[in-house]
């Protein structure tokens, strides 16, 4: 027989690929693409959850994204004055790619929501990594 052992102080592996601390936050936007023929698409979409790195959306109509796709998140104007927003959401239309696909709905066959890779400039990012680093050599 074959006994399986599970430590329980060990953390799940989900988050520990994590690169970001994610958050809460319920704010009303809209996604815009340009398909493989080249128009413009757009999709109103609502946040989830949302870290300095990444959101997931979910799509308030049925909207087929394909994995790798480059996205426009622009959130609504009246919610970008909210504070748990990071700092990337709050300044307009962000270029995103998108990494991962939902679970699908099964009456339409489209996915229910996207998580999305924000790209924001590396020197964004590093900088506000660096203070808790510093702090942690000192």
């Amino acid at each position: 027989m074959i006994e399986t052992l599970v430590s329980p102080t060990m953390p799940p592996v989900a988050q520990t690929r994590r690169a970001g601390h994610r958050r809460p936050v319920c704010v009303a936007g809209r996604l815009t693409w340009r398909d493989a023929s080249g128009t413009q698409r757009f999709a109103p979409v609502v946040t989830r959850d949302a870290s300095e790195l990444d959101v997931f959306v979910e799509c308030q109509t049925p909207a087929s994204i394909p994995l790798f796709r480059l996205v426009y998140l622009q959130l609504d104007v009246t919610a970008r004055n909210n504070t748990a927003l990071p700092l990337a959401l709050r300044q307009g239309r962000v270029l995103s790619a998108i990494f991962r696909i939902g679970p699908y709905r099964t009456a339409t066959g489209t996915p229910q929501g996207y998580a999305l890779r924000l790209l924001v400039e590396p020197r964004t990012a590093a900088v506000r990594s660096v203070p808790t680093e510093a702090a942690a050599m000192r």
